[in-house]
């Protein structure tokens, strides 16, 4: 278990929260946990965050953040519509690998409140990013591409192979054969969007 250093509370406790979630998932969280995990008194979470869905929303938040900025970071300098669509699909992967426990929460809208500014800003700075790769596959390869359904299609596909990543190994250990990487599916996956998503 981590211990967590208090100069930041509010931090710490979303790391307690995340690690928390990671290893029993949102099931398993309680207020009174993160508490100890994070050595403060059980009341500390409630002072600063409100409530557990105050929590939650705050750690979906700053996973949001962090996707984002990744997402930016790796894709807005690239200009070639394909080459787009890999790197920011192997840029949410990473993020949702190294950062499982802010994930899990990400993924279930029922645990947070969806109005919170922090959440609705960072998400959708994450959304936007993915929009401007499918602006460019629409100015490269199709004129007509509806680009909101294209981006909303490749954020839930790409989910899709981050949820079943922990299986892919189980699958391949019960058939006897080798699990292909995730990243090397987004890889593949990439390249069926792009061409599938081209003009006819």
């Amino acid at each position: 278990m981590t211990k967590y250093h208090h100069g930041d509370l509010p931090a710490a406790l979303r790391a307690a929260t995340a690690e928390l979630v990671a290893e029993k998932g949102p099931s398993g969280f309680s207020l009174r946990e993160v508490a100890r995990r994070a050595g403060v008194s059980h009341a500390a979470p409630a002072h600063h965050f409100g409530d557990a869905e105050g929590l939650l929303t705050s750690v979906a938040a700053e996973g949001f953040q962090r996707l984002a900025d990744a997402m930016e970071a790796d894709g807005d300098h690239i200009d070639d519509a394909l080459q787009r669509l890999r790197t920011v699909g192997a840029g949410y992967v990473r993020v949702a690998l190294e950062n499982p426990g802010h994930f899990a929460v990400m993924i279930q809208s029922d645990l947070v409140c969806n109005d919170d500014p922090a959440l609705m800003e960072h998400s959708l700075r994450a959304y936007a990013a993915l929009q401007r790769g499918m602006e460019l596959v629409r100015d490269q390869l199709n004129p007509d591409l509806d680009i909101d359904t294209a981006a909303t299609f490749c954020w839930a596909s790409i989910q899709g192979l981050v949820s079943l990543s922990p299986k892919l190994d189980d699958v391949a250990s019960d058939t006897g054969t080798k699990a292909t990487p995730v990243n090397v599916l987004v890889d593949e996956f990439a390249n069926y969007m792009v061409h599938g998503m081209a003009a006819r």
